[in-house]
């Protein structure tokens, strides 16, 4: 039977009247549109209508055009929470680039990786964090055309290191610039790179398809109503900001940025500008429940908050409640663009008492309406495990806001996508009424303040130290962060260091995110081959108690 034997499919096809590549871009221009005189954009004086953004972003993709950026090019963007942000994740897929925002928290040596690994032709960076970038520079292989954005909200101190800056830079785009779709929705619109694994980190490809629907599946995920709010405590850097800037534009609601994260700041934003919705790790909501009662006085409407990142402390869900705050607990990773399961709430989950509606609210959930496939397997046989909530799995993903792949690394890519699912690297169980409950981490990942860190990377600048002869690293529990790196030192005969000693050599060596906060000296535990006994070092690290920082 031939293909045209189903009625269907004869003499109807896709044209240009009925079919369009999904891209987030479009949200953009409706809502300069239908709201053109709405306010998009807050940030300290400035202030940006939709009309406004919308001609601001078109400048930036005109000016990127007029450099020969296209298609396949990448424009590397070292940013805080600011305008220039927001504009970029339109600006730069409108000129048909790829937009790749760089972790502000990373030191020189993973920024110049990123740089080279991502072939950047042009970088966007804010003078604030100059430091970095000057020596990041200098160690890239390729130095890209420099645009520096100096934000006059920014106080301290920093240098332009760049050719021109972005006011200047985007002056000489047209606000009328004709973009044009993407050729295909599956052409990338953004690069993310992880930070969480062994060696280099692994490049996240997304496409203009999963941004569409993730942007969308945030409004109907979270219930928001047209016009939120959005007050940005969550980086954009990360994960594009789960999707937000896309989907406050899809909203037509107001983006109030941030450089900092800051108790007073947050809760003068939330009662200034009547701040409707915000997202962030654990961190974020821990500063505001422990911030002093004085600075949340005069907030009289609801606010609600998204968190993720690890498995949230039934604490912080408790405090967040007290508080009189709406809190959704989601869970993603770079891979599926962010946020991609939802513990979403029951009407009866209300009528149990706080600790039981605490517990349930703690777990990792259920998909996210557009992704299509969300299960708990073990990785070897590929086959569901029960939902008894006793037997370990690892969760899985698949379905359109799932990453194109890991650029430049075909391996990886396979591997991720072995059996048709992507493999999360996070263990679970699967209870009986369908949601997941996240038990441990593969790889021995910790997430501090929303930012994973690599045991072994830190292990492996610990055993560069002269007086270390064994040494392991493992996640405690920490009162602000959610988790820190804890170490475990066995030292060499007859060698002699201090805790602050070690600390600030690894300070010297990572990121000082990455660095541990405390150290353990002593003879490590071993199985009789010789390998080091992590969970036995993991349970003396809980019994410590949660560090206070």
């Amino acid at each position: 039977m031939s293909a045209t034997a189903n009625p269907y499919d004869r003499d109807l096809a896709k044209n240009p009247a009925n079919h369009a590549p999904l891209t987030p871009l479009g949200f953009l221009e409706r809502a300069a549109y239908v709201y053109p005189k709405r306010t998009a954009v807050i940030h300290g004086r400035r202030r940006f209508t939709w009309q406004q953004t919308h001609a601001r972003c078109r400048r930036l993709a005109c000016a990127l055009a007029k450099r020969g950026l296209g298609k396949g090019d990448t424009v590397a963007a070292m940013l805080a929470n600011t305008p220039e942000m927001v504009e970029c994740h339109f600006g730069v897929p409108m000129a048909g680039a790829v937009l790749n925002t760089l972790n502000t928290r990373l030191d020189a040596e993973a920024i110049a990786f990123m740089l080279d690994h991502g072939e950047a032709k042009l970088l966007i960076t804010d003078r604030e964090f100059s430091p970095t970038i000057e020596k990041a520079l200098q160690l890239a292989r390729h130095r890209p055309f420099v645009v520096d954005v100096d934000d006059s909200e920014y106080r301290g101190e920093g240098k332009r290191l760049g050719e021109t800056d972005y006011e200047k830079f985007i002056a000489a785009g047209d606000p009328a610039f004709a973009w044009k779709l993407p050729d295909d929705e599956w052409d990338a619109i953004s690069l993310n790179y992880t930070s969480g694994t062994t060696g280099d980190p692994k490049g996240v490809v997304y496409h203009h398809r999963g941004a569409y629907l993730n942007a969308v599946c945030n409004i109907i995920t979270w219930g928001m109503p047209q016009h939120a709010v959005y007050l940005w405590t969550l980086p954009m850097f990360h994960c594009n900001g789960w999707c937000f800037p896309w989907t406050m534009a899809a909203n037509a609601g107001t983006n109030v940025c941030l450089r900092k994260v800051e108790a007073k700041a947050i809760f003068d934003a939330i009662r200034t500008h009547k701040v409707s919705h915000y997202c962030g790790a654990p961190i974020v909501h821990s500063t505001l429940i422990n911030a002093p009662a004085e600075l949340r006085q005069g907030i009289s409407h609801r606010v609600h908050g998204m968190v993720a990142a690890a498995a949230p402390p039934a604490a912080m869900i408790e405090g967040m409640e007290r508080l009189g705050f709406d809190i959704t607990h989601v869970y993603g990773l770079t891979e599926v663009y962010g946020p991609a399961t939802v513990c979403a709430k029951h009407e009866e989950w209300n009528a149990v008492d706080i600790a039981e509606r605490t517990r349930l609210n703690g777990r990792q959930g259920v998909r996210y309406l557009m992704e299509e496939g969300l299960t708990v397997m073990d990785p070897e046989t590929m086959r569901p495990v029960p939902a008894d909530g006793e037997t370990m799995g690892e969760i899985m993903f698949r379905g359109n806001i799932t990453m194109k792949g890991y650029l430049k690394n075909p391996a990886s890519t396979s591997k991720a996508f072995a059996g048709g699912w992507f493999h999360s690297g996070d263990l679970a169980v699967m209870q009986p009424d369908g949601y997941i409950k996240i038990k441990d981490r593969s790889k021995d990942i910790i997430i501090s303040g929303g930012e994973n860190i690599s045991s072994l990377e830190v292990e492996d600048v610990l055993y560069r130290h002269p007086s270390v002869l064994a040494a392991a690293v493992v996640a405690k529990p920490d009162a602000k962060w959610g988790e820190t790196p804890y170490a475990f030192v066995e030292l060499k005969p007859g060698a002699s260091v201090t805790e602050a000693q070690i600390v600030a050599f690894c300070r010297e060596h990572l990121a000082h995110f990455k660095a541990p906060r405390a150290v353990a000296f002593g003879e490590l535990p071993k199985t009789s081959t010789g390998k080091i006994q992590k969970f036995v070092l993991r349970e003396r690290a809980k019994a410590t108690g949660a560090i206070d920082t």
